[in-house]
């Protein structure tokens, strides 16, 4: 095992500017969840973080990977993906699997994500729906990022630091599966309730 690096100012600057879109997602979900439950706001604060950092991060990732390499590139967010690269190098130049999954992830996740913000606030009925695919496809990419390298061996992967391996690759990539673990856990009971609910009625109705 090698030395663990310091935290230095680009490590730093990258996990400030990620703070930074937690609290503006987290301040946003929290304004449109006012008198909600506590499941129904914390589930708003997540999906508009969730939503900032596919649209806004793993956007400018997808641009910056498709007109030339995060390697290649100059600016803040160019800064940000080579700290993370040095966790895990695919980040930094044009690996087919991540540019791919990141593409469904930025199109896909990111239009779910703002689709199932306005089904909560707006109590649409396909809230639950929306919920459980955005999830799944959370999950599907979590799957698709780290399974393929897992089989050949993790040669891109460095965990030789607790920076590296325990914040960049486990924290931040497990977040995107323990919270859609929840939510599709939420979406498990209140269908199984809302399904209670109507075994009820039609069970009163044919009483009648």
């Amino acid at each position: 095992m090698g030395a663990d690096p310091e935290l230095g100012a680009v490590a730093g600057s990258s996990l400030l500017l990620c703070t930074a879109l937690l609290a503006a997602g987290s301040a946003l979900g929290l304004c449109l969840g006012r008198g909600r439950g506590a499941a129904d706001r914390g589930a708003l604060a997540w999906l508009c973080y969730d939503a900032l950092v596919h649209l806004v991060l793993e956007g400018a990732f997808v641009y910056l990977s498709l007109v030339g390499t995060v390697a290649n590139s100059n600016g803040l967010i160019a800064s940000l993906w080579k700290e993370y690269g040095k966790a895990d190098s695919r980040w930094l130049y044009l690996d087919p699997t991540i540019v791919s999954v990141e593409i469904l992830t930025v199109v896909l996740d990111g239009f779910l994500a703002l689709v199932l913000i306005y089904a909560i606030v707006k109590e649409k009925y396909y809230r639950h729906f929306v919920q459980v695919t955005l999830c799944i496809c959370e999950l599907y990419g979590d799957w698709m990022t780290f399974c393929p390298e897992w089989l050949m061996g993790s040669p891109n992967l460095n965990t030789n630091s607790w920076l590296y391996f325990w914040v960049y690759l486990v924290f931040f990539n497990g977040v995107w599966v323990l919270i859609p673990g929840l939510l599709l856990w939420q979406s498990w009971l209140e269908l199984k309730k809302m399904h209670h609910k109507g075994t009820i009625v039609e069970k009163k109705k044919k009483s009648w």
